[in-house]
């Protein structure tokens, strides 16, 4: 696991622009403002373009790296098409599955079930469907916090709707695959549950 992942505060920026057909996201360091990975969808077929463009976005597939500054991949998400809920599958540095995220049907703000690579659920990704306020937890535990909100010295930053903070509880153990598992599913709340 790469050491920019032994963070606890991550930034999320989303890159805007019109006619923008990938997903692509820079994390920073809040308390600096240094960008300290990069998520691109470096893969897009001409096919996935078009229907991005269309009511169709929601279910396209995606495929996305999330490298660090020196371009070492920390963690890669993967989707095929999706009908009615989503499964996405996690992978590490390696390219070797660590997990996944099946979407629970008929859930209102959105809830995943974080699983391992052999299917058990490690924790659940719970959301509240008036705004981005997501949580990762299990039973009583809170293992990480989604926000638009942040009261820290990041707080300058938050200048459009696709700006957000991550905070991972400090109990997680820095090399521990679930921290992998939460900077993955933070993309796929955006590109899942917000597009």
């Amino acid at each position: 696991m790469l050491n920019v992942l032994e963070k606890n505060l991550f930034f999320v920026k989303e890159h805007v622009g019109m006619f923008k057909a990938a997903n692509n996201f820079d994390i920073l360091a809040p308390e600096t403002g240094q960008i300290i990975m990069e998520c691109r969808e470096e893969k897009l077929g001409f096919i996935t373009k078009l229907l991005r463009f269309s009511d169709y976005k929601r279910m396209t597939p995606f495929d996305i790296t999330v490298r660090d500054t020196d371009g070492n991949q920390a963690v890669r998400v993967k989707r095929g098409i999706s009908i009615f809920r989503s499964k996405v599958s996690v992978f590490d540095e390696n390219d070797e599955m660590i997990g996944m995220f099946q979407q629970k049907l008929l859930s209102f703000g959105g809830k995943f079930a974080v699983q391992d690579c052999d299917g058990n659920e490690v924790c659940m990704l719970k959301g509240k469907w008036t705004g981005w306020d997501f949580r990762f937890v299990d039973g009583d535990h809170e293992f990480a916090h989604v926000s638009k909100k942040w009261s820290g010295l990041g707080k300058e930053l938050f200048t459009t709707a696709d700006n957000y903070i991550l905070e991972i509880n400090p109990d997680v153990p820095t090399d521990n695959p679930i921290r992998q598992l939460i900077v993955a599913a933070v993309m796929c709340i955006d590109m899942v549950l917000k597009e």
